[in-house]
């Protein structure tokens, strides 16, 4: 992630968080009091800090440092003594070895450029037996506000990307999934579908704002921002602006 892109996160750190509220809660639910959680791709730390709250004690890493920063300032303001963040790449930071119970990822999991080398990196963080739980998009064309937004801006559906390369949904196939955590050192894989609304906002020009300062870059034609903007207003509801969407909830255990 680029250090724009990463100030970009961390300034709208709280709408992110509204927008996947339902999957965090999936994955918060893995957490038991006592355990030692490493929170990769932590971003602004809700997760980290969600995981401490339940008992635990969390380590989150992210390549961005605006968003480490971020997170470390909510946790202080907080009063979250059991907590700590760290700027790095979970591909290769030096982990201490077996010292967590359970590694999380909400989101977060899918950029590696090399997954098996990554994974291999956290199942050694992680203590035999110990476990892992991953919120990952499902299939490009089950996630609406992603295939809904950017026919808007573009006049077209997206192209699918390479399977194998960092991306959204590089995680998407179960199949794929398996392979590569069962190689990188984990066993018991299991995929839970999970279908949940991501809200972007709690009226047509807040999510338009939102969705259009995100995705803006992509518009290429005159009217691309009408049409967005005449998307939002389709999927008003009388909770909020709300895109359909579908992720797994990835679990495993290190062996």
């Amino acid at each position: 992630m680029g250090r724009e892109a990463g100030e970009f996160w961390a300034a709208n750190a709280d709408r992110f968080d509204i927008a996947v509220a339902r999957y965090h809660e999936r994955l918060i639910a893995e957490v038991r009091a006592g355990d030692r959680v490493l929170d990769i791709g932590c971003g602004t730390g809700l997760t980290t800090r969600d995981a401490a709250r339940r008992g635990a004690s969390a380590l989150g890493v992210d390549l961005s440092t605006a968003m480490v920063k971020r997170a470390a300032e909510d946790a202080a303001r907080e009063g979250l003594g059991n907590v700590e963040f760290v700027a790095a790449d979970a591909q290769v930071h030096d982990f201490p070895e077996a010292a967590f119970d359970l590694a999380i990822s909400r989101h977060g999991a899918m950029f590696f450029a090399d997954p098996v080398a990554a994974f291999g990196n956290i199942a050694r963080a992680v203590e035999t037996g110990g476990r892992l739980a991953l919120i990952t998009w499902q299939a490009q064309g089950l996630n609406e506000f992603r295939t809904a937004v950017h026919t808007a801006l573009t006049g077209a559906p997206p192209a699918e990307p390479p399977p194998s390369a960092p991306s959204p949904f590089s995680l998407s196939d179960p199949e794929r999934v398996t392979a590569l955590l069962d190689e990188a050192g984990f066993e018991d894989v299991r995929l839970e579908a999970l279908h949940e609304p991501m809200c972007f906002g709690p009226d047509v020009d807040s999510a338009y704002a939102f969705l259009s300062s995100q995705f803006g870059g992509a518009a290429s034609h005159d009217k691309a921002f009408d049409d967005l903007r005449a998307d939002v207003e389709r999927h008003l509801t009388p909770d909020g602006v709300r895109y359909g969407s579908a992720a797994w909830l990835v679990t495993a255990r290190a062996r």
